[in-house]
């Protein structure tokens, strides 16, 4: 019961963290490949300190190298989103990766699709449909796709994550991190961004506090906490991501982006509670 408690701590700390990701993702006004970039590179740069000093080896294989490809995409996909919408529609969509396992789990698993599952995937079909409803700007319905795809790519990576083993998990997610930043270096070299201060300090936080160390929480609590409490407890990061930005950057989500959320979190949140039976529920961010 003491290392499942210390699981649960883990747990919400790793989702307040990464509930940080949309203000400091704003205060830098790079582009967004090169700034997933660079954020890839510290957090796994990050989590490979903590591989040596735990003497996790890390291997590189088929399972491995495919679940990060999918990690590196939902991590890039998660701040070009940021950039084109706002950290609200972003995160909040984002947060539908748990109905995408439900549909792959039926699309290639042939798992058996379950009534409460069906209402999960139209009521947040219907959540997500406000989003659009509420800001028509070529740029945000942009951004909302965006934040979508990210969604479906995190479901992915869960699936592919569900199977491995605790060093393995460190190696696809580690490997993910890299090629995060192996797709964002032309970006970085093209683009020039101009380093600051605050571009800097936001930049180390991104991928430190924001990324490296929650995902070393992620898995450490993955293996005493179980799926549906990770999943849970996990909700606070689209509660809070919102709240952070509008305290310090003052972006305001409108009217049908916050009922759109609210329909969201809800119906992927009484999922989780009645969905138990479902594999890879795991909960995580970009």
């Amino acid at each position: 019961m003491k290392k499942e408690n210390i699981a649960i701590v883990e747990m919400l700390m790793c989702a307040v963290l990464w509930s940080i990701a949309g203000i400091f993702i704003k205060l830098i006004p790079w582009n967004a490949f090169a700034l997933a970039g660079l954020r890839g590179l510290i957090a796994g740069l990050t989590m490979a300190v903590y591989m040596a000093i735990r003497r996790y080896r890390f291997r590189l294989n088929r399972k491995t190298f495919v679940t990060g490809l999918l990690a590196c995409c939902c991590y890039t996909g998660f701040v070009c989103a940021n950039k084109l919408t706002t950290a609200a529609n972003a995160i909040v969509l984002q947060f539908t990766n748990p109905i995408f396992i439900v549909l792959f789990s039926a699309l290639f698993l042939k798992s058996r699709v379950r009534r409460a599952d069906l209402c999960a995937v139209l009521l947040t079909m219907l959540g997500i449909s406000l989003f659009f409803l509420d800001q028509l700007k070529p740029g945000y319905i942009a951004g909302n796709c965006v934040a979508i795809l990210s969604g479906m790519f995190m479901a992915g990576m869960y699936m592919g994550v569900a199977g491995l083993e605790r060093q393995d998990r460190f190696s696809a997610i580690v490997t993910g991190h890299f090629l995060t930043f192996f797709i964002g270096l032309p970006f970085l070299l093209g683009t020039k961004p101009e380093f600051s201060l605050v571009s800097g300090g936001s930049l180390f936080i991104l991928g430190v506090l924001q990324l490296g160390i929650p995902y070393i929480l992620y898995v450490r609590a993955s293996v005493y906490c179980p799926p549906l409490a990770c999943s849970l407890l996990a909700a606070a990061e689209p509660l809070l991501n919102p709240l952070w930005v509008f305290l310090f950057d003052g972006e305001r989500p409108g009217l049908f982006a916050l009922f759109g959320a609210v329909i969201v979190i809800a119906s992927v949140t009484l999922w989780c509670i009645f969905g138990q039976e479902k594999p890879g529920l795991e909960k995580s961010d970009a």
